[in-house]
């Protein structure tokens, strides 16, 4: 199917039903102002400058464009939502569009669980200032005050005569009014729209099939590409022969850069076939590392290594020399890939005067940014059009598919679209880092934490530890510190970064900490929060009560502590600004322990679409869950062990458990939600299993600690 780039400003006026007329509002992203609007018909679509766009056409429709990348968080619906129920819209005539890349949008990217809560205050001001402008333009028509009209369903009333003008009858003679330097938002109370389940507004065109990906992107006269890269980390290329490649059908090229083969033809299926007959000799150029070499490397850095002090509270030593009970705990986690279902793919066509990129990425800006470096070419002869991504979960914050396509189109001179294979995908990837971490808890002889103690040891992780979370605050004496290992495999950013695997560790062992002390696991946690409140320790970085919040909630919803055959495990984090606990119901089947339900209870501030909302928790805790219990990325001698589905474990639809998904309902503005349901999840279950069969899970995937030897 063909798809073609094109300019955001001429496709948002094209696409958005405007004719013959109507309200254009820019918006900023950068402020809650919006700029001066324009009457359509009045200037050419070169001439508008907004940095965002708010249309109301003669017919109605309401278009806003969307400026951040969509990998299935659901802004794409989310935002218009939030604009939608400001300004009294009928949801039925509401549509959204992709925006490109455009210097004038702020924080035009996907990652941190950050979309909605940057955009709130911006998306609820276009939409109340339109809604002004509406008003104010129905009320000149019928010479009225304004404060007699309302708006509602894409309609301004006259309260006292019920006269009422349908939004786009007003759009024009809207554009004529003056831009409101303040507007009054509506009260949460009387929210329609937001808080609701509200559908995806993409769901009919990805059941049907509509282009929308990277994957679908077609350009007349493009060529394909694959490229072959080391297979293990810690070679370089040394020499290759693509003859034979090149002398079969539909091959039009074989060239080199850096460390990459590229073979260039006609179609997918030629290139791939192709690739495997070019002949290439590597040579080493660092140490090929093996899953066995870090195993026993974690080992030593954690007694012998320079550790980098990240907190450090009160006389830690003297806490546990003079503790009643020491209780310890190492926990492992190995490298797991990012698996999205849509492998990496970019096109590229590097013409004389500029540059035109299109594809899925998590950060357009920064991809156009190593482009520019790469080429030497100026940012703003480089385009990007964004496609819906195909999954990401942090993959696609890097954009070194993209420069690859860039640099190959620069070497051949054409347009090309270059992909991957899932194998390239799994054995050239950029992982979640390996880590191994070290706990130590000092109670006195009344159960009470005197003395915590975590060290992490990391494979590419930067700091492994997140030393400002709960416990730190509501401990008296504490040292975490950390322990870098730098390794020829890439690693990255794998959703929730370092807290995916850390809330595992850190919940676990608190619950160890709790069954030492002889206190149940929840009241555990509770009675340090109370303490950090009561007498904090340093800085606290996390709120309190909301974390208190959602504990007990938690434990209401899933009946904590009163249920008959079923274990329960408990655990609650806080990360991108948002708190998350969880409570997982084990039940024992043929003598092994299996994962029943799992309940989940949010707070995320406000919630903007209720079914989006809980299918992003839903899905954070398959995710979690998952890999928790089956995923696990292996070395040899530089290479992964693993390169595909059938080799590499991911959950299955039938392990799958129920899930139960709660909101705290706080009144505050939206937080993060697309990470934080993920990272409780392996301490709910683990903590569950523990509770089952008296063994505890220390390591990843759980799969294969001896309480699952039984399983093949």
């Amino acid at each position: 199917m063909k798809s073609t780039t094109t300019n955001s400003r001429r496709d948002f006026l094209k696409m958005s039903a405007i004719t013959g007329g109507g309200l254009v509002l820019g918006f900023n992203w950068f402020s809650a102002e919006a700029s001066a609007p324009v009457v359509f018909s009045s200037v050419a679509a070169g001439d508008i400058g907004f940095n965002s766009y708010l249309s109301i056409a003669t017919d109605g429709t309401i278009t806003i464009m969307s400026p951040n990348p969509e990998l299935g968080q659901n802004i794409i619906t989310s935002f218009p939502m939030v604009v939608a129920e400001e300004l009294e819209a009928d949801w039925k005539k509401v549509k959204v569009l992709q925006a490109n890349l455009d210097n004038k949008f702020d924080r035009q990217l996907t990652g941190g669980s950050g979309a909605v809560p940057h955009s709130w205050k911006l998306l609820r001001n276009a939409g109340a200032t339109a809604k002004f402008m509406l008003i104010e333009a129905a009320a000149k028509k019928w010479a009225v005050p304004a404060s007699e009209c309302t708006a509602a369903n894409s309609f301004v009333i006259h309260s006292r005569t019920g006269k009422k003008l349908g939004y786009g009858e007003l759009a024009e003679a809207a554009s004529k009014i003056p831009v409101p330097a303040t507007v009054k938002l509506k009260d949460r109370k009387d929210f329609k729209l937001i808080g609701k389940s509200v559908r995806n507004v993409e769901n009919h065109k990805i059941v049907t099939g509509q282009p929308l990906f990277g994957l679908d992107f077609y350009r007349e006269g493009m060529v394909f590409a694959m490229i072959q890269r080391p297979e293990q980390f810690g070679m370089k290329l040394k020499s290759f022969d693509g003859s034979i490649a090149k002398s079969m059908p539909g091959i039009i090229d074989v060239v080199s850069f850096k460390n990459n083969v590229a073979v260039v033809g006609k179609s997918t299926w030629q290139v791939l076939k192709a690739r495997k007959m070019v002949k290439i000799e590597y040579e080493k150029e660092f140490a090929l590392e093996s899953t066995e070499d870090h195993d026993k490397l974690f080992l030593n850095l954690m007694d012998n290594g320079q550790a980098t002090v990240r907190r450090k509270d009160g006389d830690v030593d003297a806490a546990f020399k003079n503790a009643a009970k020491v209780v310890k705990g190492e926990y492992q986690c190995p490298f797991i890939s990012h698996s999205p279902m849509e492998p990496m793919n970019f096109f590229a066509h590097v013409r004389p005067d500029g540059v035109e990129l299109v594809g899925p990425t998590q950060t357009p800006g920064r991809a156009r940014t190593e482009v520019s470096k790469l080429l030497n070419i100026p940012e703003d002869k480089i385009t990007l059009q964004l496609t819906r991504l195909g999954g990401g979960f942090g993959r696609r914050l890097y954009n070194d598919f993209t420069v690859e396509a860039a640099e190959l189109s620069s070497i051949i001179k054409a347009p090309v679209k270059l992909i991957w294979t899932k194998e390239d995908d799994m054995t050239a990837g950029t992982y979640r880092p390996a880590v191994r971490y070290r706990f130590e808890a000092a109670l006195d002889a009344s159960g009470n934490l005197t003395g915590y103690k975590l060290r992490g040891v990391g494979i590419n992780s930067g700091n492994p530890t997140r030393e400002n979370n709960f416990p730190s605050g509501a401990v008296e004496n504490l040292l975490i510190d950390s322990v870098e290992h730098k390794s020829p495999i890439t690693t990255g950013a794998w959703r929730a970064p370092i807290t995916n695997f850390l809330a595992f560790a850190e919940q676990a062992f608190i619950d160890e900490v709790a069954q030492a002390a002889g206190k149940d696991p929840v009241q555990f946690r509770l009675d340090l929060l109370a303490k950090a409140k009561k007498s904090p320790v340093g800085d606290i970085r996390y709120d309190i009560s909301r974390m208190e919040g959602v504990i007990k909630m938690a434990a209401e919803k899933s009946g904590w502590g009163k249920k008959k055959d079923v274990s329960q495990g408990f655990s609650v984090y806080f990360s991108h600004a948002s708190y998350v606990a969880q409570v997982a119901d084990v039940v024992m089947r043929a003598g092994l322990p299996v994962v029943k339900k799992i309940y989940a209870v949010s707070d995320c501030g406000q919630v903007v679409s209720l079914n989006g909302a809980s299918h992003q928790v839903m899905g954070g805790i398959v995710d979690g869950l998952g890999h928790a219990m089956y995923s696990k990325l292996s070395f040899r001698d530089g290479a992964a062990d693993q390169n595909n589905y059938n080799t590499y474990r991911l959950i299955r639809m039938k392990e799958v458990p129920e899930i139960e998904t709660h909101f705290v309902d706080n009144g505050i503005d939206p937080t993060g939600l697309g990470e934080p349901a993920l990272p409780p999840t392996g301490g709910a279950v683990a903590n569950a299993i523990f509770k089952a069969t008296g063994k505890r899970v220390r390591n990843q995937p759980f799969i294969e600690e001896d309480v699952f030897k039984t399983i093949s």
